[in-house]
């Protein structure tokens, strides 16, 4: 990086600092990386200020680059339906089975997921209570397939893992061998499994579900604010990054069908 020579940190100038924004993206570096240097630099020239060590805060008016936003990754219909095409009908096919389908049919959270407690489902009506982050309740929906998938695990496979004589009063809906709650981290591992087993071509976490949950939904004509409350976002700019997949969608369709694209 070139430029006048600096000696102490009064001379920073915003000039500094966009020279040494340009620096880094020169190196190549993610934007997150190149966004936390530039903060880790705020933070020290607001407290020399502070100290009285440097007169002008550079960081005053230098506004950094907005963090760019991922999209997230998703499913197609056809993967989903590879992954959920297992017919083991064991005490764990059962329960794995029903995992995936209220990861994929409610688009909650696996942590939500874990701590579902019987109390929260009313599977007649296809209602899930759920509770989000900051404990924020909501209320999901479970279709057909998932119902009934949920139904036969609590018929045929939660009494199985249930420990009558360790834990008559367990409410956890998904168990694990010793019939306490399944973790997040085994929902993780059991996930794993069957992404190998589908032979699926991606990086593939329970968030991946929950991103093909809401994109489905997009895609099948639900509006965003519908969306929203499903996934329990707070903040609809949340929300909205998924209209990036749709645009995408849009896009492709306007160079295959336009005669001037």
């Amino acid at each position: 990086m070139q430029g006048r020579q600096i000696n102490t940190w009064q001379q920073v100038e915003i000039s500094e600092i966009r020279a040494y924004l340009a620096y880094l993206t020169e190196l190549g570096l993610a934007r997150a990386t190149i966004l936390r240097k530039i903060a880790s630099l705020r933070s020290f020239f607001k407290y020399l200020t502070l100290q009285g060590i440097v007169e002008n805060n550079p960081f005053v008016n230098f506004r950094a680059p907005k963090r760019q936003k991922k999209l997230p990754q998703f499913l197609y219909v056809r993967e989903i339906e590879e992954l959920l095409k297992f017919e083991d009908v064991s005490p764990k096919g059962l329960r794995d089975r029903a995992i995936l389908e209220v990861l994929y049919g409610t688009g909650m959270r696996v942590s939500e997921l874990s701590g579902l407690n019987l109390e929260d489902l009313d599977l007649d009506r296809g209602y899930l209570r759920v509770y989000g982050k900051g404990a924020k309740e909501r209320i999901t929906f479970l279709g057909k397939k998932g119902s009934q998938a949920l139904k036969d695990y609590l018929l045929r496979g939660r009494t199985v893992y249930l420990k009558p004589g360790l834990n008559p009063t367990e409410r956890a809906v998904f168990l694990n061998k010793n019939g306490t709650r399944l973790s997040v981290r085994s929902i993780r591992r059991l996930l794993d499994t069957y992404v190998r087993a589908a032979a699926l071509e991606k990086k593939i976490s329970p968030h991946t579900l929950r991103h093909s949950f809401a994109t489905h939904l997009l895609e099948g004509g639900a509006d965003l604010r519908s969306v929203q409350e499903l996934l329990g976002h707070v903040s609809i700019s949340t929300t909205q990054i998924y209209t990036h997949l749709e645009r995408d969608k849009i896009k492709k369709t306007y160079q295959q069908a336009h005669p001037r694209a």
